[in-house]
């Protein structure tokens, strides 16, 4: 019985150095070289300064730059999550109603334009970086005059915004998408 007791102690001490330490250890290692930005977290530097994440949603809630998806944890990626309202909640309803109002104000649209979903849905993990490209261009109008672009700067934030999107990945997973962040940064350099 003794014998037994000690082969399980000597076996969790073991494993636990094995699976809690070593492992992880490798695991990282490899990582940082062979993946060294995606394992730092996929961050966006301006020389040393670091400007954000390219995973993580910003706030932008300004006329002059691209906004992002609304958040119901106001974009802040530690209590990261959803509202968990239901298709049937009143608040729902009511939210993304607002939401579609807001959004309509905010960059002069007129009542019977398609507002995409991201614009007035937050997303489940309350921080995704990601819009339509259809979100976005109907955001570059206002930004344009925002930021008092003549016809040949409209011109080349359209372009901007079409060079950003990114593509299903293996053409088959996910939708088109903009990263906010990156677009805006460009938007700067514009």
């Amino acid at each position: 019985m003794k014998k037994l007791i000690y082969l399980s102690f000597i076996s969790l001490i073991l494993f636990t150095v094995l699976t809690g330490v070593i492992y992880p250890l490798v695991i990282t290692g490899i990582s940082k070289l062979v993946f060294s930005y995606q394992s730092e977290g996929s961050l966006i530097k301006d020389g040393d300064k670091i400007i954000g994440s390219e995973l993580i949603g910003q706030k932008f809630d300004t006329a002059i730059y691209f906004n992002s998806r609304p958040s119901q944890i106001d974009d802040n990626p530690y209590p990261s999550g959803a509202s968990n309202w239901g298709p049937t909640s009143d608040t729902l309803k009511k939210t993304v109603e607002q939401r579609r109002k807001d959004y309509a104000s905010q960059n002069n649209l007129s009542s019977g334009v398609y507002i995409p979903d991201d614009a007035i849905f937050a997303s489940g993990s309350g921080v995704d970086p990601d819009i339509s490209p259809e979100n976005a261009m109907l955001q570059a109008e206002r930004i344009a005059k925002a930021r008092n672009f003549d016809e040949s700067k409209t011109k080349e934030l359209s372009y901007l915004v079409l060079s950003s999107v990114s593509k299903s990945q293996l053409w088959i997973l996910g939708e088109p998408r903009v990263n906010v962040l990156k677009l805006n940064i460009l938007l700067d350099r514009l």
